[in-house]
This record gives structure tokens, C-alpha cells and sequence, in this order.
């Protein structure tokens, strides 16, 4: 089946190119999984993006547009990816965002097989990339259209059997995967990285740390370094598209057994 696209509900419709979204990455966006015809996490989906949209001082449109948008993709969607994404809209020349622009909303619906499916269940493959993030509070947490980092990070490998990267900040503090949150169970917490000067705060993330204290774990935001990721009990990456993933191998590092991924997948999926 082909990819479709819908821009403010038209299918087939064109981008202007004065959007502020292709001019400046000026938008936020969302990627979420679809099964059994219905996109994952719908709600955490939507007030992630109506919250990074107001980071940006940006007006969301209502949940309505958005699910009318939805029903006109096809009813039932067929599994695969589906993107929300938002931009400011039309605007002249000149960064200074225009008054009283109407935003645009994109959805793309991709039903080709995800790739990350076929990796092993047995655990992931991960290497330390070299690009170092940098810190921009403004926008730390938030999932804007500026993506470029982790562009040119996950171009540093094209090994089929490496399956992420994990990124530092320039002060050696591990954030995150390239397209994925961190965890590690390490002392009998759950720990990951505090997400105050630069990453992006993912629903699953979220909805993880939620779900984890509901039954009892103990949840820590804190500061990691490499050091303690290879001290970790296990290590655990999770998206919306993947869900929640352990880290078999990082370099030379090798975890044979989970420590506490088969209680926390079951969770996550509830």
C-alpha cells in the first residue's frame, strides 16, 4: 500500500513553500504506531504535541481536527507509522514568527512494515555515537522539526547489526538513542536521564516513568554518565514505535539476561 499524505485534511494537496515549517523547522511533530487500526497512545500522542506546540507559542489545533484528519486517511488504518505534524504555517521572509498565523497540520501514514520488527527479541545491538548534543533549555524535551543532530549521528553507522546509537551532551552525559529514550536498571531503580538542557521527552517515556511508579518501582531523573550505563543491570531503549527494547550489546559490553524488561514490556503495553 502507498504512503499517504494529508495537509490541513486534502489529500494530494501541496506544501507552500513559504511554510515556516520547511523554511525554518518552525513545528513540532509526532511519530506513533499503528495496530490494529487504531494509532497507539492516541491521547499522550495528542497532548505531547498540543504541549511542544505551546513551547513554541504556538496555537494546536482542536483534537476534533485531528481526528477528522484521521478518519480520512482510512478507516480501519492499516499497521504501520503514522506521523502528526504541526508548523507555525505561511510566513514572510525574516525569522520573527507572524502574528496570527494559521498553523499547518500534516499527517503521513506509511503501512510498510516497520524495520525495527525484525529485530532480534533477544536484545539490541548499540554503539556510542560521536556527535555530542547541544544545550538548549528553551528546547530541551521539546520534539521540534529541527532534527538535524540525529541526522548526521545516525549517519556515522550503516551496519545492519548495530541497531542504535546512544547520544552525550558535551559535558559526557549520556541523554538518549538517536531515536529512542534511555533507561537503566541499576541499584534497584529505575533511572533515566534528566532531560533539562537538551533530548526529547518521548510519550513512552513518559508513560513508562507513570506506569512504573503505579506499580511500585522506583523512578529517578538524574544526571548518567557512561560509566554507569555500563554499570547497569540492564539497559533499556523505548519509542513509540518500538516500545521498550533491551540493550543486549554496547561495544564490547555484553548483557546475556534481562534483569527487569519482562515485568516493565508487559507494563508499558497495558
Amino acid at each position: 500500500m502507498p504512503v499517504v499524505c494529508l495537509i490541513n485534511g486534502i489529500a494530494e494537496a501541496a506544501l507552500d513553500p513559504l511554510d515556516r515549517g520547511l523554511q525554518y523547522g518552525d513545528g513540532v511533530f509526532r511519530t506513533l504506531r499503528v495496530a490494529h487500526g487504531k494509532p497507539r497512545w492516541w491521547e499522550d500522542q495528542l497532548a505531547k504535541l498540543a504541549a511542544d506546540a505551546a513551547r513554541l507559542g504556538m496555537v494546536c489545533p482542536e483534537a476534533g481536527l485531528w481526528l477528522s484528519d484521521l478518519a480520512n486517511l482510512a478507516n480501519p488504518l492499516s499497521a504501520g507509522a503514522l506521523k502528526l505534524i504541526l508548523t507555525r504555517g505561511r510566513g514572510a521572509r525574516g525569522y520573527r514568527p507572524p502574528d496570527g498565523a494559521t498553523p499547518t497540520r500534516i499527517l503521513i501514514h506509511d503501512p510498510a512494515s516497520l524495520l525495527s520488527d525484525a529485530w532480534p527479541a533477544v536484545g539490541l545491538n548499540a554503539r556510542v555515537c560521536d556527535l555530542r548534543l547541544s544545550a538548549q533549555p528553551r528546547l530541551a524535551g521539546v520534539k521540534h522539526l529541527n532534527r538535524l543532530e540525529n541526522v548526521l549521528a545516525r549517519a556515522e553507522w550503516d551496519t545492519p547489526g548495530i541497531h542504535e546509537g546512544l547520544l552525550l551532551d558535551a559535558a559526557g552525559h549520556v541523554i538518549s538513542g538517536v531515536m529512542s529514550n534511555l533507561f537503566l536498571w541499576r541499584d534497584g531503580q529505575l533511572q533515566t536521564p534528566r532531560l533539562d538542557r537538551c533530548g526529547v521527552a518521548g510519550v513512552s517515556r513518559a508513560r513508562l516513568m507513570r506506569l512504573a511508579r503505579s506499580a511500585g518501582l522506583e523512578v529517578r531523573e538524574t544526571e548518567i554518565g557512561l560509566d554507569a550505563v555500563l554499570e547497569a543491570d540492564e539497559i533499556l531503549l523505548c519509542n513509540s514505535l518500538i516500545g521498550l527494547r533491551r540493550v543486549a550489546r554496547l561495544g564490547e559490553h555484553v548483557w546475556p539476561e534481562p534483569a527487569i524488561s519482562p515485568q516493565l514490556i508487559p507494563l508499558l503495553h497495558a
